[in-house]
């Protein structure tokens, strides 16, 4: 295959989600509208939420590439009339507060959509776990009308599959803020 054209490339190497997305927003704006960034990942659910990212943000996500446990990202800058401000998923809970409600045994549904080995290591009891990748395969595993709180690390791609399942008919939906980064309540992992 001939070499990609790209305007820029971007070193996201050996990092960990938010960062990815935080370096790839940054040289966004300094790139031109139409101009064509790669990102250089090696965090495997940067491929979910660059994909993600770009839906929500009206830039054009032109697909992934392995290649040597390297994913090369291609994102294609629109133009300003052709973005949409970034939108944050506007209800949102703390962990503290999650915490609350699953000591108070309410019936909610703990969705974790991280990758599979995140949630291999650590956590919440009874979550359900469906990488954000993956999420939309799974709408029709999960009620619609169910008190549904979305976590993840750091609270990015919680707010992205927030936002899809809003989109989707999903009605009571909570972003759950900071995330497993900041979570100091009961955890299992494999091991347990």
């Amino acid at each position: 295959m001939e070499k990609m054209k790209v305007n820029q490339t971007l070193d996201a190497k050996g990092l960990a989600c938010p960062m990815p997305i935080v370096k790839t927003k940054k040289a966004m704006k300094d790139l031109e509208s139409g101009h064509v960034l790669e990102i250089q990942a090696t965090d495997k659910g940067s491929k979910a939420d660059i994909k993600a990212w770009s839906e929500s943000t009206g830039h054009q996500y032109l697909g992934t590439i392995e290649e040597g446990g390297v994913l090369n990202h291609f994102i294609r800058k629109s133009s300003h009339d052709e973005t949409t401000s970034e939108t944050k998923y506007p209800y949102t809970i703390s962990n503290e507060d999650l915490m609350k409600t699953l000591e108070d045994n309410e019936q909610v549904v703990v969705l974790d959509v991280r990758e599979t080995a995140e949630y291999a290591f650590n956590h919440i009891p009874g979550a359900i776990s469906i990488p954000l990748g993956e999420l939309e395969d799974h709408f029709d595993q999960l009620n619609k009308a169910s008190k549904t709180f979305v976590i993840c690390r750091t609270g990015t791609r919680s707010d992205l599959a927030s936002q899809k399942l809003a989109s989707n008919g999903f009605t009571n939906v909570f972003n759950v803020l900071p995330g497993m980064s900041g979570w100091f309540g009961k955890t299992v992992n494999f091991n347990q």
